[in-house]
């Protein structure tokens, strides 16, 4: 059992457990059973009635949900930071840079492959990160792509099928996308609880996405998609029409996509991905635009080596602020709530009872410190499960 108090403020994500749509509790208390659940939230001057363990003291430190990270590529191998330093010089981003880390990936070992996405697996959890998404889309090949997932199951049980991440080189696009129908989703459909596509420019028009979602669909996978990060297209209607859990990047969009995505009917998440945005120096999505419109929106790190080679959701959440229009309440809920509604996942992304115990400890006031201490590590502890990954608890020494 974990018992934390002496929180000056805590979020919970659930308003009907304190203020505003964050349900803000000042002086506030968790306790985290021996089952990793949440089993109490309330008032510091309560929690003795609630446990038989000392409460740990935080001495007026923030309290934030686990952050909720539902789209990143951890598998892979080597680095693009020459392709970055030109971009930087003014080349243009192009999706094909995909296969020069395909070419490494499919050259390493099992343990290096293992051993480079446990790496980054900590780096994000120092950072906040609770629960964290990984793609495959780096092998390209029936047994890289499954030797790929056997490797994101080593850090998550949230692994993601996408094999159709590009056509890989001296490939004909149709048997490619036979082959990812085929053979490929029968191996790799064991290790996946969802189906990605890359549905945009230079990566599979609708009408191929279209089929690889609903061979992925038919095999038992939950759908995901990749759409309108380079240029408009018909990736978002698409995934609407599908009923995908998340629609990821949605960089380019019309009013129409908009209308679809907060449509009464609508499921499908809009997850942006800002430092993707920041790392290739394109147009940020327009964040404002879509939550006005009642879209549903989480935040993502896109963690990998071409475009977004970043783990830290405290500078995602500081992005959403600065540069797309949100406000320092909503950013929060996109990168912990959203994230687990991306993942359809009600166990995470709030501090509530019988939630799981994923909590963390801010240096700071309140979480409006993300975005206004933009870059500074004000991640001081770590909770998951109710167990302390990293950082300490007790302040009160």
């Amino acid at each position: 059992m974990l018992a934390i108090a002496g929180i000056g403020h805590l979020v919970t994500n659930d308003p009907s457990l304190g203020d505003g749509p964050l349900g803000v509790i000042r002086d506030a208390a968790v306790v985290v059973g021996d089952d990793g659940l949440i089993s109490w939230v309330g008032q510091s001057s309560e929690v003795e009635n609630h446990t038989s363990t000392r409460p740990l003291d935080v001495g007026g430190r923030a309290v934030i949900p686990g952050f909720v990270d539902s789209h990143t590529h951890l598998v892979f191998a080597g680095d693009r930071a020459s392709e970055f330093a030109a971009r930087m010089a003014g080349e243009p981003y192009k999706a094909g840079g995909i296969r020069i880390t395909m070419a490494a990936t499919r050259a390493a070992t099992n343990d290096q492959l293992v051993a480079n996405a446990r790496r980054l697996a900590s780096e994000a959890l120092a950072s906040g990160t609770t629960t964290i998404e990984v793609k495959s889309g780096y092998g390209l090949s029936v047994v890289d792509e499954a030797r790929s997932l056997e490797v994101a199951r080593a850090v998550t049980d949230e692994t993601t099928f996408l094999g159709a991440h590009v056509v890989p080189p001296d490939s004909d696009a149709d048997a490619y996308v036979e082959l990812v129908c085929g053979e490929m989703l029968g191996k790799c459909a064991p290790h996946s609880r969802w189906i990605d596509v890359f549905c945009d420019r230079g990566a599979f028009d609708v009408d191929q996405a279209r089929t690889i979602l609903m061979a992925g669909a038919k095999a038992g996978l939950g759908t995901r998609l990749h759409a309108n990060q380079l240029q408009h297209g018909g990736g978002i209607a698409l995934g609407v029409e599908m009923g995908v859990a998340s629609c990821d990047h949605c960089t380019h969009v019309s009013d129409r996509d908009i209308e679809m995505l907060a449509g009464a009917r609508a499921t499908t998440v809009a997850t942006l991905l800002p430092t993707a945005e920041l790392c290739t120096r394109s147009p940020f999505p327009n964040a404002r635009r879509l939550i006005d419109a009642g879209v549903t929106v989480a935040l993502a790190s896109d963690c990998n080596p071409g475009s977004s080679y970043t783990s830290s959701m405290p500078l995602v959440v500081a992005l959403g602020v600065i540069s797309m229009g949100m406000t320092c309440d909503e950013a929060l809920w996109s990168a912990t709530k959203g994230g687990a509604k991306a993942l359809r996942r009600s166990d995470v992304g709030g501090i509530s009872p019988e939630m799981r115990g994923d909590l963390v400890v801010l240096e700071a006031a309140s979480h409006v410190h993300l975005a206004y201490r933009p870059g500074v590590s004000l991640v001081t502890a770590v909770v998951r499960s109710g167990k302390v990954m990293s950082g300490q608890l007790d302040f009160s020494s």
